[in-house]
């Protein structure tokens, strides 16, 4: 079986999928780059490095062998390349094709009545819903928008990004993150001379990481509040790291100034994905509060598989496919500070619920959403749509992706 990506260009999101097809198929995947990464990406830390991975090739130097791979491939997985044009081309011939798409209308699925753009997503998505065309939904509310065109029905299944999975022993979260000195039960930990730090995190206190742009549809500034509501009860108890620079970095530390936080807060700027994980090693809840333009949130499968536990705002794509609210972490409603608040200072205040959320979150992601699971969950599929069956998996990647409204709770 051969198997196609094409997308606009390969990062470390897609990497570890991709490394799992090679693994899998061999010289029979291939990814194919149709533009270089921007300069604003690789500056926030994204790496070039995988364009010289074997499967990788670029449509701008080899067009004609891509070409050829886009058309006669067993299987296209279709991102968003920017090249339409050889998407519908094997489309036309009624080959086996996977687009993988996130939300069509992020601002609002009021824009579906326009006529332009409804004759926009028929010659797309909607003339194909009879031919073997499927969609994998980079996101909770993917297959809402597309419910409202009226494509790929029953053929619509949960899929997402895949950032490096790594591997840890519950002993080894608990030594990253200074809680070591824990049993299963608190009240036997065990005796002996701790460092201030385990002291202080055996009494409550805790790491929180924030990690993004510093751009407003992720809302960085509600970081900066809740250090100063955090700071009037738990006051050396806490501390929030900021991993992150963008157009906001000024007004930000600006606001923590303003409201005397600069001693609860650290602010990192930029890191490589690398450096993020090792903040997130270290922290024990990981808040994230984007809004609904965020599509999916790649650094929500970063920190679960960090084994934080993540306060997360249900808008953002990954939330309602990673997250079951109070057991792997804690979903607060849309744009809604009080109820983040809240979470937050719950999983403070139990500290034996954040560690067993914490856990969770980590087992979710080592266990179910992880590049090699979906990857031979994607083959798994695909073999049973070749011999006739369409056989979607019972959870997680690959299963069917349920109409939910980004309106409702």
């Amino acid at each position: 079986m051969t198997v196609t990506f094409i997308s606009n260009y390969i990062n470390h999101h897609q990497i570890p999928f991709s490394n799992a097809c090679f693994k899998l198929l061999g010289d029979a995947y291939h990814f194919i780059q149709t533009q270089p990464m921007e300069r604003e990406r690789i500056e926030m830390g994204w790496s070039k490095e995988g364009e010289k991975l074997p499967y990788v090739l670029c449509l701008y130097e080899e067009e004609e062998r891509c070409r050829k791979l886009i058309m006669e491939s067993d299987v296209l997985l279709a991102g968003w390349s920017g090249r339409e044009d050889l998407v519908q081309e094997r489309l036309n011939q009624g080959k086996l094709t996977m687009r993988i798409s996130e939300r069509l209308y992020r601002e609002g699925q009021w824009k579906a009545v326009s006529p332009k753009g409804l004759f926009h997503k028929y010659k797309e998505h909607t003339r194909y819903r009879n031919s073997p065309a499927y969609l994998l939904c980079a996101g909770a509310y993917v297959a809402s928008d597309f419910h409202l065109i009226r494509a790929y029905p029953g053929k619509m299944l949960k899929w997402g990004y895949f950032p490096e999975t790594r591997h840890y022993s519950k002993e080894q979260l608990r030594q990253l993150k200074g809680e070591s000195i824990f049993c299963d039960k608190d009240e036997n930990w065990g005796s002996g001379a701790f460092s201030d730090r385990d002291l202080a995190v055996y009494r409550g206190g805790c790491d929180i990481a924030w990690a993004g742009r510093f751009i407003p549809l992720k809302h960085p500034e509600y970081m900066i509040r809740l250090g100063q509501t955090l700071k009037k009860n738990w006051n050396g108890r806490f501390r929030i790291h900021m991993a992150g620079s963008g157009e906001m970095e000024q007004e930000l530390k600006d606001l923590a100034h303003k409201y005397q936080v600069e001693d609860v807060i650290t602010f990192y700027g930029f890191q490589t994905p690398e450096g993020v994980r090792e903040i997130m090693e270290r922290c024990h809840i990981h808040v994230f509060t984007s809004n609904h333009l965020e599509g999916w949130g790649a650094v929500v499968n970063e920190a679960m598989n960090s084994g934080c536990a993540v306060v997360a705002s249900r808008q953002a794509g990954a939330v309602p496919y990673l997250i079951q609210h109070g057991k792997n972490g804690m979903i607060y409603p849309d744009n809604d500070f009080e109820k983040m608040e809240e979470a937050v200072r719950f999983l403070l205040e139990h500290p034996k619920e954040r560690r067993q959320m914490g856990w969770e979150a980590y087992q979710t992601i080592a266990g179910l959403w992880n590049a090699g699971h979906g990857a031979e969950e994607l083959l798994r599929v695909i073999e049973g749509i070749r011999r006739g069956a369409f056989l979607p998996a019972a959870e997680g990647p690959l299963s069917l992706a349920e109409v939910i409204s980004p309106g409702k709770s």
